[in-house]
């Protein structure tokens, strides 16, 4: 369909533009060289003597009315249209200003040539093609991509595209379809590796340091630019590092994770949840939505979840409407107010009634807190400083604080490699670790040690031998130390209640969480009325600690659990995942180890190839819109139907390990990004 006739057609540039970019948010608002730099891209391009018009084209999101004011003030044409079909977006833009040959230029270009858009203009003229650019395949530096073609290509286009990546990237389907005549305007030497594009805040250091070294000069052909960063490499291209068309070949989700990083130290604020401690690169770090056992990612691609759960706090899965009802209940009279909740005394009751040795309760938001607050009370109560520790207990100097004896002492308890930066030297030896069904090592450090209170998990992947929990229970009554139980993964997911009440072990300070507001934060301290007293001596005392929120949910989490038992449930199809996990494994002549109680299970490999197998497991589940690993907390959304897909992939996937077992296939052949991190040896 090539044009004929393009004597006197009016060519317009459309500049595709948006704010809220993703990697660089409000990146062509960004001054450069004194001016936003959409207006600098501008200025530039008005400098063709070629084009008739140039329109920017954004969307009618409300985070783009900066861009839209700026237009109208500069009397620049500008188009709304649609957010994500930019291809649309073109189409409309190209009618309303009577396009007859379009130019595409994007909002990062923003050092583009007019002397070599009017080339490339220039061959689309004299040629009879739908189609001529720079970048198929890209020769000229990353930022000078320019691409021109006719209206009736676009309109034929716009017609017949169906997938919404060409919706988006717009000329996709015309380079790839081969239903057009196509030509690519080469350099003489490949420049394609040279990156002056703005996507990232690297790429802004760049470009503002090229406008400075040429200020006040606002025009400088590419030429000009590439003399002088080539003869200064030293002081240019530290942004080259970044991939060409990177965007285009990311998703939403690991655009942000990558800006995430640039922001906030480690990249998010919890550790079990970064990426790259599941498949680097590859993980959908955030969600748009979920419901039952599914999220949604922000490309709106649905997952199974056969995995964390929301790390244990969603085990009447995610949105549950009882749950979620109760929560817009109280929101919609008002969450936090100068005055206290009442359902701050109801949920208490509640967890009075389940815990008859029980007589005080403080509620809190996050694990953490809990979990240094019933510390705190215990060495309030008995004037002494040392706890005894078995298992992760959180963030706070006191845990930590085990570390700067012994950088592995946590080691041990799910946290290896983390070092006590920040915390105080003089809490040395006020933490010290024990090893679970180790009661003489406890004992030993009771005779040798003036403890405050061994705080601990009752379970968490090994069974207690020897009555260990008993011995530990009858040591505290000898010695005056208060027993701490930290229910706040166990809890709720074997018993109604704490997990100790399996065991008929009673301590004297047990704390809840995560499950307890199936994803609303909320957790509890409980404990016995002469020690829990003790809080009232001390000062733990927060703001939001006193919000409604998260006692309504757990009050509904409460009921809603009892009523349908779920700790039955859940454990039932923990022990269903656990049995299916050894049939596969026989099946395919694997050996594996499962660890944890029913409902939170883990299993591992016996191989020195573990690490690069889990990481396989993950990418191939992930593949199949299955969230999985090595571990799942179960919910009471995970049912048949669902449970066997992730059965058949295992099965799948456990037959490829077993050949790479027997050395007929390289597991490095299958993997398509980094193995995974280990724990949390690296943080970042």
């Amino acid at each position: 369909m090539a044009s004929t006739s393009l004597k006197k057609k009016k060519i317009v540039a459309i500049i595709q533009a948006r704010c809220n970019s993703i990697r660089l948010p409000n990146k062509i608002m960004r001054k450069i060289a004194g001016m936003p730099a959409i207006e600098l891209l501008h200025k530039r391009l008005k400098l063709s003597k070629e084009i008739d018009n140039i329109v920017i084209a954004t969307s009618k999101n409300q985070a783009n009315k900066k861009l839209i004011n700026f237009c109208k003030k500069k009397k620049i044409n500008y188009y709304l249209g649609t957010e994500n079909n930019v291809l649309k977006r073109y189409f409309y833009a190209s009618k309303e200003f009577k396009a007859d040959i379009i130019v595409r230029i994007t909002g990062d270009s923003i050092l583009i040539d007019p002397r070599l858009v009017d080339k490339i203009i220039r061959i689309f003229k004299t040629n009879k093609v739908d189609y001529v650019s720079n970048c198929e395949p890209p020769t000229f530096p990353d930022g000078l991509d320019i691409e021109v073609f006719s209206k009736k290509c676009l309109e034929k286009t716009y017609k017949q595209v169906k997938k919404n990546f060409d919706k988006e990237h717009v000329t996709t389907y015309i380079r790839s379809s081969k239903k057009f005549k196509t030509i690519n305007y080469k350099s003489k030497i490949d420049y394609s590796n040279i990156r002056w594009s703005l996507d990232q805040e690297e790429d802004l250091q760049e470009i503002n340091l090229i406008l400075k070294y040429f200020n006040p000069k606002k025009y400088f052909s590419w030429k000009n630019i590439l003399k002088v960063t080539e003869s200064n490499k030293d002081i240019f291209y530290k942004n080259s590092i970044i991939k060409r068309n990177e965007g285009a070949e990311m998703s939403k989700t690991q655009k942000l994770w990558k800006r995430a990083k640039q922001i906030i130290p480690g990249g998010n604020m919890l550790l079990s949840k970064r990426p790259e401690l599941f498949l680097p690169n590859k993980w959908p770090a955030y969600f748009s939505k979920s419901k039952g056992c599914h999220v949604w990612d922000l490309d709106k691609k649905r997952y199974i979840d056969i995995s964390l759960m929301g790390v244990g706090t969603n085990t009447l899965g995610y949105a549950n409407s009882k749950v979620d009802g109760a929560v817009k209940k109280v929101l919609n009279k008002g969450n936090l107010t100068t005055l206290n909740c009442p359902e701050e005394v109801e949920l208490s009751e509640k967890l009075l009634d389940l815990h008859p040795w029980a007589q005080k309760v403080r509620l809190f938001r996050a694990g953490g807190e809990a979990s240094a607050a019933s510390v705190r009370i215990a060495r309030a109560a008995t004037g002494r400083s040392k706890i005894a520790f078995c298992g992760y207990h959180g963030w706070h100097d006191w845990y930590l604080a085990a570390n700067i004896k012994d950088k592995k002492n946590l080691s041990a308890h799910l946290m290896p490699g983390l070092k006590p930066n920040g915390v105080p030297k003089e809490l040395k030896n006020t933490s010290i670790p024990f090893e679970y069904n180790n009661f003489e090592q406890l004992e030993n450090i009771s005779n040798n040690n003036d403890l405050a209170a061994v705080k601990m998990e009752v379970q968490r992947n090994f069974l207690p031998k020897k009555n260990f929990l008993k011995k530990i229970r009858n040591l505290c009554d000898k010695k005056g130390i208060v027993l701490i139980f930290d229910e706040c993964t166990s809890g709720f997911r074997e018993t109604n209640g704490g997990l100790h009440k399996k065991y008929n072990i009673e301590p004297d300070i047990a704390w809840f969480g995560k499950a307890m507001g199936n994803g609303y934060a909320i957790t509890a301290v409980i404990g016995k009325e002469s020690i829990m007293d003790s809080a009232q001596d001390s000062f733990i005392s927060s703001t939001f600690w006193t919000e409604r929120i998260g006692p309504a949910a757990a009050v509904k989490t409460l009921e809603e659990m009892e009523r349908i038992r779920s700790w039955d449930i859940i454990t039932t199809i923990g022990k269903k995942i656990r049995k299916k996990w050894e049939m596969i494994g026989k099946r395919n002549n694997i050996n594996i180890q499962i660890s944890g109680i029913p409902a939170l299970s883990s299993f591992a490999i016996s191989s020195k190839d573990w690490i690069k197998y889990k990481t396989f497991i993950t990418q191939e589940m992930l593949d199949s819109n299955i969230l999985a690993s090595n571990s799942i907390f179960v919910c009471i959304e995970h049912n048949k139907k669902i449970l066997d897909l992730y059965y058949n992939k295992l099965d799948e996937i456990f037959n490829k390990i077993n050949k790479f077992e027997n050395k007929t296939l390289n597991i490095d052949e299958f993997l398509k990004t980094d193995i995974c991190q280990i724990g949390f040896k690296r943080l970042n």
